[in-house]
């Protein structure tokens, strides 16, 4: 596999890419990557939960670190040759599904620090812009001049999917794959005793060894924490243990997503809560969302303190006038309540 470019001194930014299977794109002027309705313009937006800010990824099978990114409408992330404004040395981003697949429609990541430049197959960079009309919103590729837009082709990277890998069942001998003569005794034994054992495989298809722990099924919420197809089970994993915090490090290990916050949904409120307590007994399957820490949800996590105290138990008291009273301990005798 290639290494597009010469330049080895730039540190690739491929990592935030490897396993994404969709993200969006947050600017400098906090402003997302957003695909406008008429499929062929691309400017920024404030509004990182719509459809319009999401981007598949796709790898490019010759290259280790070039990517090309798919709106909503299916088209391509593209560097035109399209000035924005005449004298002006920006290109215009688009839109586009050009007839064959070229470097127009392919972005190098280029890490720095924690976010990442996309550079052109010839050295321009994805620039947000800012300023007045018709600057402000507007995207383009070009390569910055002055110290004050340096900035502007820096991009926080969100992934919204990510693909999960099974491995891959063992394959079963073939038994035509013998090299036998059909008509000897001794071929007809060792075929005979190879369909009996498939027969025997088959018979026990639909049962396979229980698996020590629990299956939990999980999504990854979107920065408003709206979950895609919330109803269907999604991605899965098994998991051995008890414990809030080991099953976070299990799904950073897995997502390779660091400093995820694991949620389940209210029945009574819809609303997200961290989860802060035991996990539920006798390995019973769960399903849970996964939040990204620079998401407004977090957020709100933080201002509401919800992911700053450690309240391990919980009871449930019947009470008149209320569905409930929930009390929460800390494990040192003290009860916070919480009437629902």
């Amino acid at each position: 596999m290639q290494t597009s470019g010469s330049n080895t001194t730039l540190r690739s930014g491929m990592d935030f890419f490897h396993r994404a299977k969709a993200v969006r794109l947050r600017s400098h002027h906090d402003k997302y990557l957003v695909a406008e309705e008429d499929e062929e313009s691309v400017s920024q937006d404030r509004n990182g939960s719509s459809r319009n800010a999401k981007w598949s990824v796709e790898l490019v099978p010759e290259f280790d670190n070039i990517i090309r990114l798919k709106s909503c409408y299916g088209k391509y992330l593209t560097a035109s040759n399209m000035p924005l404004l005449l004298g002006v040395t920006g290109r215009k981003v688009v839109q586009s599904v050009p007839r064959r697949l070229d470097s127009s429609v392919e972005w190098e990541p280029i890490q720095d620090g924690a976010q990442v430049k996309l550079k052109t197959r010839y050295g321009n960079f994805l620039r947000a812009n800012g300023g007045l009309p018709p600057w402000r919103n507007s995207v383009t590729h070009d390569i910055p001049h002055r110290t004050a837009t340096q900035d502007w082709i820096l991009w926080d990277v969100h992934v919204l999917e990510i693909h999960v890998h099974s491995p891959a069942p063992p394959p079963i001998p073939h038994s035509d794959s013998l090299d036998f003569d059909s008509s000897t005794p001794s071929a007809v034994s060792i075929k005979s005793s190879i369909f009996s054992r498939q027969e025997s495989t088959d018979s026990n298809v639909g049962s396979p060894p229980k698996m020590e722990g629990r299956t939990i099924y999980y999504h990854v919420a979107e920065d408003n924490g709206d979950v895609d197809d919330e109803n269907v089970q999604g991605y899965s994993l098994n998991f051995k243990g008890n414990g809030v915090e080991q099953l976070t490090r299990k799904f950073e290990e897995e997502t390779g997503l660091e400093g995820v916050i694991v949620c389940s949904r209210s029945p009574l409120d819809g609303k997200l809560y961290p989860l802060r307590l035991q996990l539920p007994p006798n390995n019973v399957t769960m399903q849970v969302i996964l939040v990204l820490p620079s998401s407004k949800v977090a957020r709100d996590f933080e201002e509401k303190e919800f992911i700053k105290v450690q309240w391990r138990y919980l009871k449930v008291v019947p009470s008149e006038g209320h569905i409930s009273n929930i009390l929460y301990s800390d494990g040192d005798g003290n009860w916070k309540e919480e009437k629902t």
